[in-house]
């Protein structure tokens, strides 16, 4: 494969989220893929097309990507969060092609990093997320 492939986490939604290894890899991206509201947060920029789809074609989008690589772009393929969490990088993989993952923490723990507060009492759920009954600063304890 002459060019790459990156699938890259953009965080919870607040641009100040996103990692600088992730916005690293966009400003060397020639193609970014992925979801329409994950590829709206994208900036447009001279020499980077944005390939916009549906939530239910993840191994076409995969596919495309990977075909681009071929191609030699640089293409990165946007998730939310966590993207090994939340679909692209499990879609990357079953396509049996070396990608690199960028892998860091998931949205759920997003509220307690910035100022180093602790979650909240929590409760964990059979899927192994966490839910907590109010958000950070104010931690009240659950109700039941």
């Amino acid at each position: 494969m002459s060019g790459w492939v990156t699938v890259a986490g953009l965080g919870p939604g607040a641009g100040d989220m996103v990692t600088p290894e992730v916005s690293t890899a966009l400003a060397e991206a020639t193609d970014v893929i992925g979801y329409i509201p994950y590829v709206a947060r994208i900036a447009p920029r001279p020499g980077l097309t944005l390939h916009a789809s549906d939530n239910r074609v993840e191994l076409d989008r995969a596919a495309h990507a990977l075909e681009l690589a071929q191609a030699g772009r640089q293409v990165v393929v946007v998730s939310s969060g966590d993207p090994g969490v939340f679909a692209m990088a499990s879609a990357l993989f079953e396509a049996s092609r070396p990608i690199r993952a960028m892998k860091r923490s998931t949205s759920a723990s997003c509220p307690a990093s910035p100022p180093c507060w602790p979650l909240p009492p929590v409760r964990v759920h059979r899927w192994g997320m966490i839910s907590a009954p109010s958000t950070c600063p104010t931690i009240s304890s659950p109700s039941h």
